[in-house]
């Protein structure tokens, strides 16, 4: 199975967006760990944009 290009941009440019990582530190992360980091920056960020 590969994994789509644009979907890993948009994985990289979010994490680095949110940690400030870099490429190569997002890249090196095995793609469930990424997939994870990405599931808890969108619950921090939905919990902090309801008010909690």
């Amino acid at each position: 199975m590969t994994y789509a290009p644009e979907q890993l941009y948009t994985e990289v440019a979010y994490v680095a967006y949110h940690f400030h990582w870099s490429r190569e530190e997002i890249l090196d992360l095995e793609h469930p760990e990424r997939r994870r980091f990405v599931d808890e920056i969108a619950a921090l960020n939905t919990r902090a944009n309801s008010g909690r």
